[in-house]
């Protein structure tokens, strides 16, 4: 496997000696490929998981990761993952989860099948995946789900993708209770509007990306690298924190997210 420049060797960094699965890291445009990339920098053993096997072998072949195939909504693939990286390197310590997809709707027109199907990915597969990892823990560790700005600043059109994700903010804070314990650190990352592979078509739009920015009183747009490094921090055991909620919106949610209307 080839190996970045940039990536240390197994006895260095701030993850050295640490295993770490990075869901949701199918393109090398996304937080997961970010995220991965900047653990592997730190020292840790990478597995990236998804849905797509050829797309995430080839990612994981660039930085030295190993790639397993995953879908989220299936419990015996959620084991099966875990248990690669116990079968493989012996333990698990970091588990990240950025599995998601992009569901819009105002509330008039919302149906059934939307809400179930963001349920099924935000809410149980993020419950699911907390359950298998912290099973596999048995050092303690840190487990990490994807909030999202529109649970913190309510967007017009997101009640099934919010209200999922706010759901499963819930369910962190559960498991971070349960899970103390343990000594297993449960928490949660919430992006603000981010150029990622979800997100990409919209920064082409320079009505949308000027709408945003104003909302943002530091000024600039987070970058998937930015919350790699909440991530890295949070995986890291620098970090005593458990339950939280931590954001990285830019201070967005201080404000508010535009409405379609402001996009003209």
């Amino acid at each position: 496997m080839s190996i970045s420049a940039s990536t240390r060797g197994a006895g260095q960094g701030r993850l050295a000696g640490k295993t770490a699965v990075i869901m949701g890291a199918s393109d090398e445009r996304s937080m997961g490929y970010a995220t991965a990339r900047r653990f592997r920098a730190e020292g840790a053993n990478v597995i990236i998981a998804a849905r797509r096997q050829e797309a995430i072998e080839a990612l994981a072949h660039r930085i030295g990761a190993r790639a397993v195939p995953c879908d989220i909504v299936n419990e015996d693939s959620l084991s099966a993952l875990a248990q690669v990286a116990l079968d493989d390197f012996g333990r698990l310590d970091c588990a990240v989860n950025y599995a998601g997809i992009e569901v819009q709707s105002s509330i008039l027109d919302i149906t059934a099948e939307e809400l179930r199907r963001s349920s099924d990915v935000h809410f149980v597969g993020t419950a699911l995946f907390i359950k298998h990892m912290a099973r596999a823990m048995a050092q303690g560790g840190s487990i990490l789900t994807a909030s999202s700005l529109t649970v913190l600043a309510q967007a017009p059109g997101h009640a099934a993708y919010a209200g999922a994700k706010g759901g499963a903010d819930i369910v962190v804070r559960v498991a971070a209770n349960e899970l103390g314990e343990k000594g297993i650190r449960v928490n949660s990352i919430a992006p603000g509007f981010t150029k990622s592979a979800m997100t990409e078509a919209y920064f082409e739009m320079e009505a949308i990306r000027r709408a945003f920015l104003k909302e943002m009183p530091l000024g600039r747009f987070p970058t998937v690298e930015d919350i790699a490094e909440v991530a890295l921090w949070l995986s890291s055991d620098e970090a005593f924190v458990t339950g939280q909620c931590i954001d990285v919106t830019a201070g967005q949610a201080l404000r508010r997210v535009p409405l379609a209307s402001e996009f003209a």
